[in-house]
């Protein structure tokens, strides 16, 4: 059982970052010849992030909800799958307000 967390929060983590990356992506100039690279990660972003993210994370979020009263899933693990599920789909709005705090500093 503890190997299907270590998964789904491993894969919760690679998908934060190819959200960071995307977002860095867009804000840097594109080197020549990069079209291709950026294009095929803005494709991996909006299938990750998008309707089929939402049904899954969903679909999660119930199925931990109902685990965790039930009785079958700690409460840990179950609150950091949702924990998980607020970061991944709010990693755009965390790393902006990063940078306009950091842009304040300066």
């Amino acid at each position: 059982m503890k190997l299907k967390y270590r998964i789904v929060s491993y894969s919760a983590a690679l998908l934060g970052l190819f959200h960071v990356a995307t977002a860095q992506a867009q804000e840097i100039a594109d080197p020549a010849g990069s079209g291709v690279l950026v294009s095929a990660l803005r494709w991996l972003e909006g299938t990750l992030l998008g309707t089929i993210a939402t049904v899954v994370a969903v679909i999660a979020v119930a199925t931990v909800g109902f685990m965790m009263l039930t009785g079958r899933i700690n409460w840990r693990y179950g609150a950091t799958v949702i924990v998980g599920c607020f970061i991944l789909f709010g990693a755009a709005s965390i790393v902006a307000g990063i940078q306009s705090t950091a842009s304040l500093g300066r």
